[in-house]
């Protein structure tokens, strides 16, 4: 079984976040995917959300089960615990994916992933406010401005006709804001609860709310096949693997030193998107936005020798 010291370890680091990078990459084309193979329409936004949340709900059961298997407490939580979880799960995967998928549906794959690195800045953004010794300093606002200027220039549209919209590109930075909010919760509450419970609680919680609110909206999905089956699978998959690794890693791992593989995300989903669903990604203006936001998030956790380690929220 794995020790906490493997966690620690700068080669296992870089493997598992490249490896949670592909994996969430992956969602902008495969979201898209599912609905073309659901049957789900662009304005049917009830059944988006029952489809989204059987994906969450599903992972967040199957690790809970792992859990289960492994011997942790899943059931045995004190009334604060159950409140704080239910909390994170109605937040960050309930409300942030309403967001999220919503906005997929209205951009294109490559756009998408380049929207959703703005979860890195709003983050940086946050720190400076809720970290006494994670302040703004030149680096992290040069970033910050590089990859803010990478999000203008891939909505430019025939020239500077700057092409935005609220339910597209507007909601996956919503989605994003709301990840980077909900994050700071989710570190605090892994002092006191195993990472994986903490995960699959907060997936299936908001799975289930999702499901809820697109079942009373009359939402519905139906078009089960073996390969639209096997893709809600995959989806589950990726949202249990990638949360639950990402966030060991953080427990035991300075923030900057594993969200610097942010930059990751963006590369992945973008070639994704073009191999998947055939997007333009060689247009100059998704390269130089993609340059732009990778080298923004690389810039904003680029550690200097004498950083101090980041302290308690105050």
């Amino acid at each position: 079984m794995s020790t906490p010291s493997l966690y620690t370890k700068s080669s296992f680091v870089a493997l598992i976040a490249t490896l949670c990078c592909l994996l969430w990459g992956s969602a902008f084309p495969t979201v898209k995917i599912g609905y073309d193979w659901f049957h789900i329409a662009a304005a049917d936004v009830p059944s988006k959300l029952v489809f989204a949340g059987y994906r969450f709900a599903l992972a967040g059961l199957a690790l809970l089960l792992v859990a289960r298997f492994l011997g942790k407490s899943v059931l045995r939580l004190a009334p604060k615990d159950w409140a704080a979880l239910g909390g994170l799960g109605l937040a960050q995967t309930g409300l942030q994916y309403v967001f999220f998928y919503i906005g997929i549906a209205h951009t294109t794959g490559v756009k998408g992933s380049i929207m959703n690195a703005t979860t890195t800045f709003f983050s940086v953004l946050l720190a400076h406010f809720l970290y006494r010794n994670d302040r703004l300093n030149g680096g992290k606002l040069a970033g910050c401005l590089l990859g803010f200027a990478g999000v203008v220039l891939v909505n430019l549209h025939n020239g500077l006709d700057f092409s935005f919209h609220l339910n597209g590109e507007g909601f996956v930075v919503i989605a994003a804001l709301i990840f980077s909010v909900t994050s700071i919760a989710g570190k605090r509450l892994s002092g006191r609860l195993d990472v994986m419970v903490i995960t699959g609680y907060s997936l299936f919680i908001g799975g289930l709310a999702l499901m809820l609110t697109g079942w009373l909206g009359g939402g519905q999905v139906t078009a089960f096949t073996s390969k639209s089956s096997l893709l809600l699978a995959y989806l589950a998959f990726l949202s249990s693997v990638a949360f639950c690794l990402w966030n060991l890693l953080l427990k035991y791992n300075k923030v900057g030193q594993v969200s610097i593989y942010n930059f990751l995300i963006p590369i992945f989903g973008s070639l994704l998107s073009a191999l998947l669903l055939g997007e333009e990604v060689m247009e100059w203006k998704n390269l130089a936005a993609l340059l732009l936001v990778s080298s923004g998030i690389a810039l904003v956790y680029l550690k200097k020798p004498e950083q101090t380690p980041r302290s308690e929220i105050g």
